[in-house]
């Protein structure tokens, strides 16, 4: 794990430094220990909503605004009910130390504020956050941290082409909205699409509730999207259940003939979240590591074309797989 640099040692030591200075202030002196990427927390405000959008940036190692040829891959990470930028730390670190870098926002109207307060009322604020406008507010929110991010020194880094939404549970369907999914509002369309976004990772999403039927509200998705489910992937919370054959129709629905299922056998719907063993599943672990994997070979199927990482990754983790599809058509 490496140090991590507050946006106020950002904000000081970027003026007198430079940001590349700064990415390089993240790590370890001593190469022998370093790890291979670095972490940086940014706390930005959106000024025209009034709202803070905290984000924390993973880089690789070597990266620097000084070096401009060296632009990166983006993934934007949203996290789910009551999660925070931190959240899924594992899979940042994992792109990171492979090239890719990953900003990870944090959704103050859904983030971890849920879980304080009287415990008796948290169903009270789990409903809250879960309501359209905090929807569409979080949409808001990763367009906000894309301009920002593009718009700074460090956006230098970043290819603007290469540019992923990714996301779990309601991040996952804050990921599709990003990318083209239309919802109905006061008898409106909502089109909150960010065409600099060229493709989707789909971790454990719900059916948008309260639309119209899935085909309606994800045929527009035109971009590549990876979907990720298990058969326990199950929510349950006082007056809302969802399965897992809703993930599976979510990315049934989905407009873009290309598009990937991965089904997990066994997992629950936060087998991926950062404790070691959510739900007590010693396989979760093996699961991580097969998903860390398969991120990295569909960002080379959508980069780069037909290179096979997909169909080699699909052989070497079918023992933990219920289903791999893949429409291409």
């Amino acid at each position: 794990m490496s140090p991590l640099l507050t946006q106020r040692s950002t904000r000081r030591d970027c003026l007198r430094m430079g940001a590349a200075s700064c990415v390089a202030a993240a790590l370890p002196l001593r190469a022998a220990e370093a790890p291979s990427f670095g972490a940086i927390d940014l706390d930005w405000v959106d000024k025209s909503r009034q709202r803070p959008v905290p984000v924390r940036l993973y880089l690789p190692r070597a990266a620097s605004p000084a070096q401009p040829a060296s632009e990166l891959p983006l993934v934007v990470f949203s996290h789910g009910i009551g999660g925070t930028r931190r959240s899924f730390s594992w899979l940042g670190e994992h792109f990171a130390s492979h090239g890719v870098a990953s900003l990870h926002l944090q959704h103050v109207g859904s983030d971890r504020q849920i879980w304080s307060g009287n415990p008796l009322t948290v169903v009270g604020r789990l409903q809250q956050a879960a309501q359209e406008g905090e929807a569409i507010a979080r949409a808001l929110d990763l367009r906000f941290a894309l301009d920002t991010l593009l718009g700074g020194d460090f956006g230098l880094l970043v290819d603007r082409r290469r540019l992923v939404a990714a996301g779990h549970s309601y991040g996952a369907n804050t990921t599709l909205l990003a990318c083209g999914a239309r919802v109905e509002s006061q008898g409106r369309l909502v089109d909150l699409q960010d065409s600099r976004l060229c493709a989707a990772i789909v971790l454990s999403s719900p059916p948008f509730y309260g639309q119209a039927a899935p085909r309606k509200v994800l045929g527009s998705v035109a971009v590549p999207s990876l979907h990720i489910t298990s058969t326990e992937d199950i929510i349950r919370i006082p007056g809302y259940y969802s399965g897992w054959q809703d993930r599976v129709d979510v990315y049934d629905a989905i407009g873009s003939p290309r598009k990937w299922l991965v089904v997990y056998e066994g997992g629950a719907h936060n087998m991926l979240s950062d404790r070691i063993l959510a739900a007590g599943d010693p396989l979760n672990l093996q699961k991580k590591a097969a998903t860390q994997t398969l991120v990295l070979a569909f960002l080379r199927q959508v980069f780069e074309g037909a290179d096979g990482s997909l169909a080699r990754w699909q052989r070497q983790n079918a023992a933990v797989l219920h289903r791999y599809a893949e429409s291409r058509t």
